[in-house]
């Protein structure tokens, strides 16, 4: 998105980080835990391969529809992680749910807000209601006491049915 609204490479750069780590970011704030890169700054490296393969694509087309569904893999992973290091911080399930999907939605937001265009997750695809449902589904398998990996991958699994569904389908909430 940066590269199509003609930033330069700082911008792709910004860009880049901040939808990469504001998510996980913001999550441990709420947590009062360090943010994993301060901690763990070869994050930086899987940002910097992005920002080098998009300087060296040299495209500014729209995203297509394989780039969609990488990216609501990514919005799993991001959601499930959440709610998965907020259990661990032994938070009321409703919290680790809330803190599921501000893990998950968070990155979007803000490059959505940098880039200067309407936030995806205000109007389509219901990019929030995908998070928050695969946030609680985690979170309440966990509650059940099923195996560990169980509820990160039906939480997981959820997040992109429930997004994969509303694009081919375009399923959005209702408006006023």
């Amino acid at each position: 998105m940066a590269a199509a609204k003609g930033m330069d490479f700082g911008g792709i750069t910004l860009i880049a980080a901040v939808s990469s780590i504001s998510g996980g970011t913001l999550r441990n704030l709420f947590l009062m835990k360090s943010p994993s890169w301060i901690l763990d700054p070869w994050l930086f490296l899987s940002i910097g391969l992005a920002v080098a393969l998009t300087i060296i694509r040299k495209s500014t087309e729209p995203v297509g529809r394989v780039m969609l569904s990488l990216d609501t893999f990514g919005l799993a992973v991001a959601t499930v992680s959440s709610a998965e290091f907020a259990i661990n911080a032994h938070v009321n399930p409703v919290i680790a749910s809330i803190l599921g999907l501000i893990g998950g939605v968070t990155g979007g937001l803000l490059r959505d807000v940098l880039c200067q265009v309407e936030p995806v997750l205000l109007h389509r695809e219901t990019i929030g209601t995908s998070c928050f449902l695969g946030a609680i589904t985690c979170v309440g398998l966990h509650e059940l006491h099923i195996n560990r990996f169980i509820p990160i991958i039906v939480g997981a699994l959820v997040v992109i049915a429930i997004r994969e569904l509303s694009i081919r389908f375009e399923w959005h909430l209702p408006r006023i």
